[in-house]
């Protein structure tokens, strides 16, 4: 789905419309190997800071959604407490996606396309210390054929891994490169997980098999987290920010479930989804939600990405991993390039479901003045 402009217009002189949205504020807690808030605390502080970048109080907010998942807090209706981190007054129409938070924000924005309120709100949220991934994932897989073998989110990203090498796709050391670019750019992140670790090549490649062909720093960090976005609609978004992240396009697509169906090389939902948003041309900044290395080359490929574009220099999912808010924590990093670093056209990415299944490709565009 895309904002199309007029002909004959371009980015640069693009006049905005009162259907068009844009991202104003973002905000996001560093991923931490375990954290001792409690979900709804860390939303109250994420939701916080971004209403206060904007200088905006909840009474402004005409609706909120969040992403999170019960099977990773261990409790049902996980999502109710977490309410409160919008307050229970003045009441406003809220809404919850078992999904991460890239998904809360797709429905944040299909709410402000009605054309009834300007300012929403979308979050995500997970504490992956609480619960064990292994016991978790097999639990989203089919409860016939998948998850009767226990298959874990590694051993699944092993098996694609295998599949992309042997295809001359890519190579272990072009794995461990990833690995070692994404903990140098993640030193320089405050959010970031993974900052001391090693970041030499050869000595990554000198590391065992955690499952063959992936290394440990092939795999991503038990991380907690949270993040959240404020979307405003129309003219206002100017008002609230010097150069609003105006979403552009943004689409989501969903290939067969089972993994054994599909060519685990390529991730034809996300380049659909990406044609779908708008395409790539232009983009400067790409957050791709990779947290295994592997996952970044496929990611890469399938989207035709230029040599030239920054590819997760925020260090990515590899790095810090809030399961069910690495994604919008992956889109807000695309919007910040534009907020805060002056780019003009970058994309966010977020996945979900084994082996890149679901895929969400959101294209943001700054208007340059």
């Amino acid at each position: 789905m895309t904002t199309r402009q007029k002909a004959g217009e371009t980015r640069e002189t693009a006049v905005r419309q009162d259907s068009d949205i844009a991202i104003v504020a973002t905000a996001q807690l560093p991923a931490v190997r375990r954290q001792e808030l409690t979900e709804t605390e860390m939303l109250l502080m994420v939701v916080d800071e971004a209403l206060g970048k904007v200088d905006l109080e909840r009474s402004d907010i005409g609706f909120s959604c969040q992403g999170s998942c019960d099977y990773i807090s261990g409790g049902t209706f996980s999502f109710v407490p977490n309410l409160d981190a919008m307050g229970a007054w003045p009441p406003i129409h809220e809404s919850h996606v078992e999904m991460d938070g890239a998904w809360a924000m797709y429905e944040a924005w299909v709410r402000l396309r009605h054309g009834d309120i300007d300012i929403a709100v979308a979050m995500g949220s997970g504490k992956s210390s609480t619960g064990d991934p292994a016991a978790i994932y097999p639990l989203e897989l089919d409860p016939y054929y998948l998850a009767p073998l226990g298959l874990d989110p590694v051993s699944l990203a092993a098996l694609q891994a295998r599949q992309l090498i042997e295809s001359g796709k890519s190579t272990e050391r072009e794995l461990a490169e990833i690995a070692a670019r994404s903990r140098r750019d993640a030193a320089g992140n405050p959010n970031q997980q993974v900052r001391a670790a090693e970041q030499d090549v050869d000595k990554l490649l000198a590391e065992g098999y955690l499952r063959n062909p992936l290394r440990k720093s092939d795999l991503p960090p038990i991380s907690d987290g949270a993040c959240a976005v404020v979307l405003v609609r129309g003219p206002r978004a100017a008002e609230l920010t010097e150069r609003p992240a105006w979403i552009t396009g943004i689409d989501h697509r969903s290939e067969v479930h089972n993994p054994a169906l599909r060519d685990l090389t390529d991730s034809a939902s996300t380049r659909l989804a990406a044609a779908r948003a708008g395409g790539v041309a232009g983009v400067e900044v790409a957050e791709l939600m990779a947290p295994f290395t592997a996952q970044e080359v496929i990611l890469r490929q399938s989207l035709g990405l230029a040599d030239g574009v920054l590819i997760n220099p925020s260090g990515g999912a590899l790095t810090g991993n809030p399961l069910m808010a690495t994604g919008l924590v992956r889109i807000a990093d695309a919007a910040e390039a534009i907020l805060a670093d002056g780019r003009s056209r970058t994309l966010g990415h977020a996945t979900s479901g084994p082996a890149l299944q679901q895929n969400l490709v959101c294209v943001l565009e700054g208007d340059n003045r």
